[in-house]
């Protein structure tokens, strides 16, 4: 039986290999394939240690004159000739964690990019006549998925969640999954070839085989109406509809809900009267929301808050409000690698509420749902961020729809989360026609998709002379908020250059100042003009703060970065090794002075900043 097995595993292995080679790459759709409600359904975790092999030549899928393998449908029960990719045996391969990045989980892999195949056999035993579908929350870069020997498809984009149907393929017993997992850089992805973070690679979130009813609800946006907030408003949009069906919506905290019949396609709109406490940073507020088809029942824990703007203002629930933020990757504090656990989030978002913050912008790619519900329940407002970064491919479509496909799947996945007020389409992008036009039509997608969230990006600024830069980047006529990066005091010139910088922006818009900072090692220390130490980060922040309160449209900070990240653009031995230290705290968890600083500065900080507080 181990030797069938072992045989078996190999002729999947060549069979979804050759699949992969021989099958041209599909456009990026917009239309999110994932499925809301998972955690609450019956299923199968497939997280755990999975099968793995390390394929740096791609040799799955290419034969050694690096052509397409020959392929065909794979049976199990039909012989196969063993010579084929001998070397190949998953049942002889290490494991890797899953979720988990491979960087991290082994020391010859940290650096490595390029092909891992994952593979896990899994036993489900389903009810009769349910559907069944497996989702994944995210596979970086790449992942093209089989099932028991079918293609199931693949998937571009690294930091959103997608899944596809196995009714019908999934067996009651010994299933085998296999994923082709790549995070090759190109030039044409996103991000492209030139980051400022690591490039993690494997199956860096969750994995699970979802039970659904033949109909369910598919997905649902509930929220406030923005111009009544005694009004709930709401779509659900259900799956295997093939005529009008009753949906109900109810809040039952406050015996509040409607019910109403699906159109033809299985999409419904509500409306109806609610008495709700807003969320806020001060009361995050949650309520159970319970949706209910035929067989399928839901339920999401959602916060009710509104978030606009006027003039250079942020208004959340109506009211003015300065966001004290600061910026943060998904690193797990303390060893690097993905943050992928509620308790890896949690620890990352509790770091900046005792640093004082109401905000966090989590940079520079849509972070794992457990961080933005762990905002939810902690009470940060939110920057949610695609990784359309530095120079990327600004003139080829197909970057364009794999842009849009990840925004569309990262807002289908966290529409409901009332700490995310901000959809950033950008960072750092250099100004031109074809950039303008890229950026343009994010825009106009994120507007269709929830018109009750403000846009922004990241942008440069240029400078008028040697006292005066200014902020009038093309794309701020189409944002809600101007986000700006600067330097001023480590690439650009020394600290004491604050004390005489001005800054205007060409908008009577809110500005966030989304990056600022210094590098600084946790635990060296010199005078104020020491590179790396850590009076010269904190000198930094003091004379940036003095800055930038000068601004009267400054309305948040979201500083750079909350703890140190790896990055390999960051070589310098003895000091970064691999690491970005622009962290107000070290990788090992260690607060560095400017920590102490940023959060003086926070508590003392009125509602808005200063200049725009004196203007009134």
């Amino acid at each position: 039986m181990a030797r069938r097995r072992a045989t078996l595993l190999l002729c999947a292995f060549c069979t979804f290999a050759a699949t992969t080679a021989s099958r041209p790459a599909r456009a990026a759709t917009a239309e999110p394939s994932a499925l809301a409600f998972t955690d609450g359904r019956a299923g199968v975790s497939l997280d755990g240690a999975w099968h793995v092999i390390v394929d740096p030549y791609d040799n799955g899928s290419l034969d050694y004159r690096s052509q397409p393998r020959p392929h065909g449908y794979f049976d199990d029960a039909r012989p196969r000739d063993k010579s084929d990719l001998v070397e190949y045996d998953f049942a002889r391969s290490p494991t890797l964690q899953v979720p988990g990045d491979w960087n991290t989980q082994r020391a010859e892999l940290l650096y490595y990019e390029g092909t891992i195949w994952y593979q896990r056999r899994f036993d489900a035993a389903l009810h009769p006549g349910s559907r069944a579908f497996v989702q994944f929350g995210a596979a970086a870069q790449r992942a093209t998925v089989w099932l028991n020997g079918k293609r199931l498809g693949e998937h571009e984009g690294g930091f959103t969640p997608f899944a596809f149907e196995v009714t019908g393929v999934v067996r009651p017993r010994d299933n085998s999954i296999v994923v082709k997992v790549d995070n090759t850089r190109r030039a044409d992805a996103l991000p492209a070839l030139n980051t400022d973070w690591w490039n993690y690679g494997g199956l860096t979130r969750g994995v699970r085989l979802v039970e659904t009813p033949r109909v369910f609800v598919r997905n649902a946006v509930v929220q406030l109406a923005k111009e009544n907030t005694s009004v709930v408003r709401a779509s659900v949009r259900l799956d295997g509809a093939r005529a009008p069906v009753k949906v109900t919506i109810e809040i039952p905290e406050v015996h509040a809900g409607f019910t109403t019949m699906t159109d033809e396609h299985g999409n419904a709109r509500f409306e109806f009267g609610a008495t709700l406490a807003p969320w806020s940073p001060e009361t995050p507020r949650l309520y159970d929301v319970v949706i209910r088809t035929g067989d399928d029942r839901v339920q999401d824990r959602i916060g009710f808050r509104t978030v606009a703007t006027r003039g250079p203002d942020i208004l959340l629930n109506g009211k003015p409000i300065f966001l004290r933020g600061i910026s943060l990757h998904e690193e797990a504090l303390g060893r690097g690698g993905r943050a992928t656990t509620r308790a890896q989030a949690e620890a990352l978002l509790n770091l900046a509420k005792d640093l004082g913050c109401n905000f966090v912008r989590l940079a520079h790619y849509p972070h794992g749902d457990e961080m933005t519900r762990a905002a939810d329940r902690l009470g940060l407002l939110v920057w949610s961020e695609i990784p359309v970064y530095w120079t990327i491919a600004w003139s080829n479509v197909t970057t364009l729809a794999t842009a849009r496909a990840q925004l569309g799947e990262e807002i289908a996945r966290d529409h409901n989360r009332a700490s995310v007020i901000l959809w950033s389409v950008g960072n750092e992008t250099p100004v031109s026609e074809a950039r303008n036009q890229f950026l343009r039509t994010l825009v106009e997608d994120v507007r269709a998709a929830d018109d009750t969230r403000l846009v922004t990006a990241a942008l440069e600024h240029r400078a008028v002379d040697a006292r005066t830069h200014v902020l009038d980047d093309p794309l701020g006529v189409a944002l809600d908020v101007l986000g700006l990066n600067e330097y001023v005091g480590w690439y650009d010139g020394l600290p004491p250059k604050c004390d005489t910088l001005a800054w205007r922006s060409a908008y009577n818009k809110p500005i966030i100042v989304s990056e600022f900072g210094a590098d600084a090692k946790a635990g060296l220390h010199g005078d104020a003009l020491t590179r790396f130490s850590e009076e010269y980060q904190a000198d930094v922040y003091r004379r940036q703060i003095a800055m930038l309160k000068k601004i009267p449209s400054l309305r948040g900070l979201s500083p750079w970065i909350l703890v140190d990240f790896r990055s390999p653009r960051r070589p310098l031995p003895g000091v970064q090794d691999g690491w970005n230290r622009k962290g107000l705290v070290g990788d090992d968890g260690t607060k560095k002075q400017a920590f102490g600083v940023l959060r003086d500065a926070y508590r003392a900080w009125p509602a808005l900043a200063p200049a725009a507080a004196a203007a009134r």
